[in-house]
């Protein structure tokens, strides 16, 4: 995989049952070869500001979300590679700037601002830092997943995620892919990710699946999972009080 990499593209995600996974493989498995990293457990350090400006903005958007992390297949050491990534979607399409750097470069880089080496899609990245006034790790987000390409199709591919989890505390990525499940352990994101048209093979395999486009976002649904807690405990302190002052 290259260092520095520039993506644009369609994404559409489906929520399935492993019922309906077996039966799309069935139709497809013949068109498709596993991508490099092949199954691994994909972690993701989003970060956002303090008052969790991206992530809010992300949810309320429309037409223009961006979102800010750092990206490891499987967990990293220090001199592992990872990827800073920034993530925009406008009007349905997906642009993507990322560059490679070593965990302990992005740690250095997250605290003092100062990149650790030069190039243009770095500068990209920098630029956004900046804008959000140096956004820290707000979620550690981690998922298992199966990837596979459509050799015959290059810029196709799917993705199989799973045991979607996250944590708001230990964020780095060195710390594992612990965290609390936010989906039902029998749900499995699919991805489908392409710079153009959906093939009629897979277009008509997703159809006889009875597969449906769903909205959903990974980190979005962390924030809301932190936000029930926040106001579930609310809601017990304000019983706490009420039964003080009745006793």
């Amino acid at each position: 995989m290259s260092d520095i990499c520039i993506f644009r593209r369609y994404e559409k995600k489906y929520l399935i049952d492993p019922r309906q996974r077996r039966q799309l493989m069935a139709r497809i498995a013949q068109h498709l070869k596993c991508d490099e990293h092949g199954r691994s457990t994909v972690c993701s350090l989003y970060l956002d500001t303090p008052d969790w400006l991206l992530i809010r903005n992300s949810i309320e958007a429309t037409t223009y979300k961006e979102k800010l992390r750092l990206r490891s297949y499987g967990t990293p050491g220090p001199d592992s590679r990872v990827f800073l990534e920034l993530k925009k979607k406008y009007q349905g399409v997906v642009y993507k700037r990322r560059v490679a750097l070593t965990e302990r470069q992005a740690e250095a880089y997250l605290r003092s601002g100062i990149k650790p080496f030069d190039s243009q899609i770095f500068r990209e990245l920098d630029y956004a830092m900046h804008l959000y006034r140096s956004p820290k790790p707000a979620v550690a987000l981690s998922y298992e997943r199966e990837a596979f390409t459509v050799p015959d199709v290059p810029d196709l591919r799917l993705t199989f995620d799973s045991h979607v989890r996250y944590r708001a505390d230990d964020l780095t990525l060195t710390a594992g892919s612990a965290g609390k499940e936010i989906l039902p352990a029998d749900t499995v994101i699919l991805e489908i990710k392409t710079g153009g048209a959906m093939p009629l093979w897979l277009s008509c395999a997703l159809d006889e699946c009875g597969i449906r486009p769903a909205s959903f976002s990974k980190y979005g649904e962390a924030y809301r999972d932190m936000c029930r807690g926040e106001n579930t405990n609310e809601n017990d302190k304000n019983d706490h009080k009420e039964v003080k002052r009745y006793a």
